[in-house]
């Protein structure tokens, strides 16, 4: 079932493992897709001495199996076959377990792992198809080898289709806890570690151990911006750190780049990947995984203190926080977010084949999403705000000449309607007229650009009307000591290689003003 290319890279990947391995498989042998498991495990274990299988037939329609290391349980389970997106996170659930994988956080998040408290029990929906899964995925999976307390099941969706629907799971990746809905999409370890905080009791040993950090210059952010600028000034001999939800920010979400000049395509994923690498060949501290919760810039020596019991300090601090997803803001968004409402039609789509959505947005990337859904959506409605669509002529003329997608412009959403379970309507208004109607359908792709991740310096730094932080032509904001660079200023046009060049900017300006101030 695996192609010997890849076992002949897996056995090298697997060269080094220390412990036993055993994958502990339970299948029922009714189903159809169950020898298709034990030919891909047993393919899997020739890449190693160190791997095993265990075979164990049930009658109840099981198809999964669970990674046992030395013969203990990791708390590692994978309900379905993890290939497609999903085989790296099987390779990561064993390099992690053996203490060899590359996104193991460091020891202020685990230690923050570490303290959650009770019997939790994870269960991660994905697609195979799905490029966010597998983050959220081997996220979890990390948890559960920290945490002896903590369980996590990958869930192919697509061979459980009665838990999909009686779960009312319309969003990948989708995240339960105990039973209970917790995060649907996009997230880093950062952010579900918050919500996992909520729900479940800590020591508190994690909140109370108060470390304090010191720097020549911080930078807050990892995305192009904040690569460009920690790169920068660590060139110039400081001692640089960066404290980031994650490396490689919003890029990580973008599926192709075809505008990074010198770089005719590449990934969003891979540009991540390429970001981490050039920031490791520099002596530069990554804090990943970090919520800022409280800012001090008015002082000489600026403070940034974020939740875990760690609190940042250096005279230098680059704001390069990027943008997040915007919202619309109306009644029944939050209520049905994962259940109809949705924000990635490259991972959601595929629950709405054959059914009737709408893509609020007529930018680029709502035009996009309308292309790409018409290929296995009955109907697509195209929703725009202005008088015009603001994507590009030519996906402009391609989105026209699909024969089931309907575009309205001038036309406002006011409501998402729903029936307590899913999404059944969108109410909208005409803004030439303003009649207002509610049209039938089961789902919403939201495409109405970012928003500046700004919130956690409101109060001391000076911001647009749309939140973002204003700076001069050299990335300085209001405050001596503090810049602001990409998607998080108020400098124009939200691009890859303009955030990079702002934020090599930011860091010569922050190193200049270093050098006189003396």
């Amino acid at each position: 079932m695996l192609d010997q290319s890849i076992l002949q890279q897996v056995k090298g990947i697997f060269q080094a493992l220390e412990a036993d391995y055993t994958f502990r498989i339970s299948y029922d042998p009714g189903r159809e897709e169950s020898h298709q498991l034990i030919e891909f495990l047993n393919d899997f274990a020739t890449t190693s001495p160190k791997l095993h299988n265990e075979f164990a037939e049930v009658k109840s329609g099981a198809l999964e199996f669970a990674l046992m290391k030395d013969g203990a349980d990791t708390g590692i389970v994978f309900r379905g076959i993890p290939n497609g997106h999903e085989f790296t996170s099987l390779l990561l659930a064993v390099l992690n377990a053996d203490g060899k994988g590359k996104n193991l956080p460091d020891e202020g998040v685990s230690r923050r792992i570490r303290s959650l408290q009770g019997d939790i029990r994870l269960q991660t929906y994905v697609s195979l198809t799905c490029t966010n899964c597998p983050d959220m995925v081997q996220t979890l999976n990390i948890m559960a080898l920290l945490n002896p307390n903590i369980r996590h099941e990958m869930v192919d969706g697509a061979l459980f289709q009665d838990e999909v629907d009686k779960l009312k799971v319309q969003a990948v990746p989708s995240v339960f806890a105990n039973g209970k809905l917790i995060h649907v999409g996009r997230g880093s370890l950062g952010e579900l570690l918050d919500k996992l905080e909520e729900c479940f009791a800590s020591t508190g040993d994690g909140e109370c151990a108060v470390v304090q950090r010191e720097f020549d210059a911080l930078v807050l952010g990892g995305g192009p911006a904040g690569a460009s600028a920690a790169i920068y000034l660590a060139r110039k001999g400081l001692r640089v750190g960066m404290v980031a939800e994650r490396i490689g920010g919003q890029v990580k979400e973008t599926v192709g780049i075809e505008n990074l000049i010198s770089i005719p395509y590449t990934t969003g994923s891979e540009l991540a990947d390429n970001l981490r690498t050039h920031l490791t060949r520099y002596p530069i501290e990554l804090f990943e995984n970090r919520r800022i919760e409280e800012t001090v810039l008015k002082d000489k020596m600026k403070q940034v203190v974020v939740k875990g019991g760690e609190v940042f300090s250096a005279p230098s601090v680059i704001i390069a926080t990027g943008a997040g997803w915007r919202r619309l803001n109306v009644p029944g968004e939050n209520e049905y977010i994962g259940r109809g409402v949705a924000f990635c039609p490259h991972c959601d789509g595929p629950f709405y084949a054959g059914k009737e959505v709408a893509v609020v947005g007529g930018g680029n990337s709502g035009i996009e999403a309308a292309i790409d859904l018409a290929g296995i959506c009955k109907k697509v409605t195209v929703i725009e705000f202005m008088e015009t669509l603001k994507a590009d002529q030519v996906l402009q003329d391609k989105v026209r000449s699909l024969p089931n997608v309907e575009v309205l412009t001038y036309t406002q959403t006011t409501q998402v309607v729903g029936n307590g379970e899913k999404v059944t309507a969108i109410r909208l208004k005409n803004r030439e007229n303003n009649e207002e109607r509610e049209l039938p359908l089961d789902g919403i792709f939201v495409q109405i650009g970012l928003s500046a991740n700004s919130q956690a310096f409101k109060g001391d730094l000076n911001m647009s009307r749309i939140g973002e932080i204003l700076i001069d032509e050299h990335c300085r904001t209001n405050l001596p000591g503090v810049y602001a660079a990409g998607d998080v200023s108020s400098v124009p046009y939200k691009q890859i290689v303009i955030a990079m060049g702002e934020g090599a900017k930011a860091a010569l300006s922050a190193f200049d003003d270093r050098m006189y101030s003396r």
